[in-house]
């Protein structure tokens, strides 16, 4: 039996943006309602690392970082072209430390700055070499109560010992393990946290990464009295006159009409795990390539759809539909192939990727986004798209490869699965990856001596402050270089993924739903990755989802609110 409800703002979807409304409305009077399809809340995010790309913010002024929202925008420019959205883009580059601001002073949320974490192409007009990508700070996931076990754990391959979380800032300790007695007692500091957590709890309390975030959202929001339901997807909004007055969500005997008397905001995540739209839009899925998404399967496109029938229009005039990630699949006791994104190790010293004929094709200290590409190219006369990602023992045990991870921990399990691909020499090596013997003798040939003068004449590896923060703190005269001389040698298949959608529904730079005509669909708002990236598909630097995420959940709840 149906039951008929009322709110301010209903809200499907409980990723960043969602959640960002979901405060922002609130804090102003607003009466809200969050539904989430998953039984877990967080979407995408919790699995992320919940960086923020936030031009201009208080933490970088703080530390006498110079930026300004005209760098950002002449930055965006130059990184889009004509494929900007320009009214969305300077609304975001003007009000997204406005935003941070909000919810650091107004709720749970804690950033720290990550000072050194350059823009993607630090030389182009407008970019920094550090100051706008934030990093959410730890949170005690016992602070959840009941709702710790609604929690989105990240992905299962991105946590160590069965359950602990790793935060980007502890991943300089673990690489430093055996090396510093500082790194020592943090890393020990973890593991007993874990070890007592794990007496209670099904994996670490200590959270951190996106999955911080959405825990301290999480809490925010129950603390201001915002109603979160889980298992409740949106099944159809109500139109009338082509207003959209509310929706109807739940399933089997919970369907409920919920009112808006303010709107509905669509925070469903995108598309990522729709294979219609993958087949649409991905050219490699197109040709019946892998591709493998880092996203929850509930991020199928049920806002999009559901706009879409009521008038609205999937953008897809980008520069690349989703952002792309390599990946490996990790192989799990109970049969289970899963994904593990390869965003650090390509950039460590003593790392090359090369393709079936045994050639590097990339400079493999590129963005994540960059790479996938490059590994098109380079397969697009092959089978398949699979590429490889080489090192030696040496550099193994000090970075670890993918989700083998390095000393003092064991890599026994992931040679045991086949995971890993070890040799005593580079032929063996070859022949068990089943690639061009002297094609990669000869690669790793003209790699090495420059590689230990710190030089890389072929792709210029560590050639900028992106990737010279991706490298080894300390490794001289190159963060990004090394030979790979130490036998035994290892690989990893890189396949392709990604981590979400940035083709989405047409919106003004006020977040609302256009239709076909570019006219307003009154009452319906998108954010998150169900509104169209106002980046075009590009990947200006670390936090560009998250960050606009937050900055526009803030507007729209601003607006939804009617706060100038």
């Amino acid at each position: 039996m149906q039951r008929d409800e009322t709110c301010d703002v209903l809200i499907a979807g409980s990723g960043a943006g969602g959640l960002a409304t979901a405060l922002t409305a609130r804090h102003h009077g607003l009466s809200v309602v969050v539904v989430e399809k998953a039984r877990l809340f967080g979407g995408s995010t919790a699995f992320s690392a919940g960086v923020v790309w936030i031009p201009g913010n208080a933490h970088a002024r703080r530390q006498g970082i110079a930026d300004t929202p005209e760098a950002a925008l002449r930055y965006l420019e130059a990184e889009v072209g004509n494929r900007l959205h320009r009214d969305a883009a300077v609304a975001f580059v003007e009000n997204a430390a406005k935003a941070l601001d909000f919810f650091e002073s107004h709720s749970l949320v804690r950033y720290t700055l990550m000072p050194t974490w350059a823009d993607y192409h630090p030389a182009k007009p407008g970019a920094v070499d550090g100051g706008r990508s934030l990093l959410p700070l730890p949170f005690d996931g016992r602070e959840l109560g009941a709702y710790f076990d609604r929690l989105r754990p990240p992905l299962e391959t991105m946590m160590i010992l069965g359950g602990m979380m790793v935060a980007r800032d502890d991943l300089p300790h673990l690489f430093n393990f055996t090396r510093s007695f500082r790194s020592f007692l943090h890393v020990a500091g973890l593991v007993a946290r874990y070890a007592r957590d794990r007496l209670s709890y099904s994996r670490g309390t200590r959270v951190a990464n996106g999955n911080a975030l959405i825990a301290r959202m999480i809490r925010s929001a129950l603390d201001a009295g915002i109603e979160l339901r889980a298992e409740t997807p949106l099944i159809e909004l109500i139109q009338d006159e082509g207003r959209i007055l509310g929706a109807r969500v739940g399933a089997g005997d919970k369907i409920r009409t919920i009112r808006a008397n303010k709107g509905v905001v669509l925070a469903c995540g995108g598309f990522p795990a729709n294979g219609d739209l993958q087949r649409r839009l991905y050219g490699h899925v197109q040709s019946g390539k892998f591709h493998r998404t880092l996203a929850p399967d509930a991020s199928a496109g049920d806002g999009i759809r559901l706009a879409e029938k009521a008038g609205a229009v999937l953008h897809d005039d980008v520069h690349h539909p989703a952002a792309w990630t390599p990946i490996s699949l990790v192989p799990q006791a109970d049969g289970r192939l899963l994904p593990f994104p390869h965003f650090v190790d390509r950039g460590k010293p003593g790392y090359i990727a090369v393709d079936r004929r045994g050639r590097r094709f990339v400079n493999e200290a590129l963005s994540y986004h960059d790479f996938v590409p490059a590994m098109i190219d380079t397969c697009r006369d092959d089978a398949k798209i699979e590429t490889f990602l080489i090192c030696d023992h040496a550099s193994i045990r000090r970075f670890g490869l993918g989700a083998a991870p390095p000393a003092p921990l064991s890599l026994a399990p992931f040679l045991k699965s086949g995971y890993l691909t070890s040799a005593d020499n580079l032929a063996e090596l070859a022949r068990k990856l089943d690639i061009d013997v002297a094609g990669l003798e000869m690669t790793v040939a003209a790699y090495n001596p420059p590689a230990r003068k710190g030089e890389d004449p072929a792709f210029g590896k560590g050639g900028d402050a992106y990737q010279r923060f991706n490298g080894a703190v300390g490794h001289a005269p190159n963060p990004c270089l090394a030979p790979i001389e130490v036998p035994p040698f290892y690989a990893v298949k890189l396949l392709c993924g990604d981590i979400g959608t940035f083709a989405g529904l047409r919106t003004d730079g006020a977040c609302r739903v256009l239709d076909r005509d570019g006219c307003v669909i009154e009452g319906l708002s998108a954010v998150g990755n169900d509104m169209a990236s106002f980046m075009g598909g590009t990947y200006p630097g670390a936090g560009i989802t998250i960050g606009p995420a937050l900055a526009f959940g803030y507007l729209t709840g601003r607006r939804l609110a009617g706060v100038a």
